[in-house]
């Protein structure tokens, strides 16, 4: 009997999927492999050049500092942005007054592009005319020309920009949360910081990794925003390991060496992404509900 259209394998639906992610996921990672094994210019044919391009990579000094500073912003990040992200989320999931004008005010960064965040504060910030200059108490720093504050001030751009990411997620987990759990806490007498901890907080553990991991990933990709904020400087105090290969790439044009770095960030984002899902059992995870 022949097979009709509905008996086809489940697999030919499936084809799309992995023709796309294979063509703008597998084949750029493998090119990027191969690239970190050549000497390329950017015009002409890459030449091999063997092991030569992680053997400099392994000796530079700059890419050991580079990476350094790039676990500091992703410990930095993850520290600030979690909590208020997480608190915000959750006050976003209620029934408060103003809760959706307040909320559109917050999540106004999520609509604007990283080159208008990043050019934005460079004009808040600027040592001359910036608005921290009309300020009393502020007119004394120089946020970002001060080698001892501008990593906390890049910190705190970064905040303000993927804040409002990570809170639509912690405001769509919160919402999922059934009311008469808390109903039920009520009842025995649990307070709102209570609730928060034996409740919500617990229920929201699976978002808290998947935020985590996002941030992890997105800390050895993002370097616009640093790009246009601070170049990197003053001096390299800024210069993290993903705007020190756009920079060998793209401004000395030694593709093969910037390849090379690209594949230490891939696999470092990589690591992290397998350590938290292993060591938080996130592979494992069921449902959160079932029973209700």
């Amino acid at each position: 009997m022949a097979a009709t259209g509905r008996e086809r394998p489940s697999g030919w639906y499936m084809a799309p999927v992995l023709t796309f992610f294979g063509v703008f996921a597998v084949l750029p990672m493998v090119l990027v492999v191969y690239l970190s094994f050549t000497d390329w210019d950017g015009f002409g044919f890459p030449s091999l050049s063997g092991g030569g391009n992680w053997s400099r990579a392994l000796q530079d000094p700059e890419v050991g500092r580079s990476l350094v500073l790039t676990l500091v912003f992703m410990v930095l990040g993850w520290v600030v942005q979690t909590p208020i992200a997480m608190m915000i989320g959750v006050w976003a999931a209620g029934r408060q007054r103003n809760r959706a004008v307040l909320s559109s005010i917050f999540f106004l960064p999520v609509l604007l592009s990283t080159a208008a965040i990043a050019l934005l504060w460079k004009s808040v910030l600027d040592p001359n005319f910036g608005l921290t200059q009309q300020l009393p108490f502020l007119d004394q720093f120089s946020f970002l020309g001060d080698q001892s504050l501008v990593i906390y001030t890049v910190a705190w751009v970064l905040t303000w920009q993927y804040v409002p990411f990570h809170t639509l997620l912690y405001q769509s987990a919160a919402r999922g949360i059934p009311v008469s759990i808390y109903e039920a806490a009520t009842i025995d007498g649990a307070g709102r910081y209570k609730q928060f901890f034996a409740i919500t907080l617990p229920l929201l553990r699976y978002t808290l990794i998947t935020s985590t991991v996002l941030m992890l990933v997105g800390s050895v990709t993002t370097f616009d925003t640093i790009l246009l904020l601070t170049g990197g400087g003053p001096g390299t105090a800024t210069r993290i390991a993903p705007l020190y290969m756009y920079i060998t790439g793209f401004g000395a044009f030694e593709f093969g060496y910037a390849s090379a770095i690209a594949v230490i960030l891939l696999v470092l984002g990589a690591g992290l992404s397998l350590a938290v899902t292993r060591l938080t059992g996130f592979r494992k995870m069921s449902s959160q509900q079932e029973g209700l």
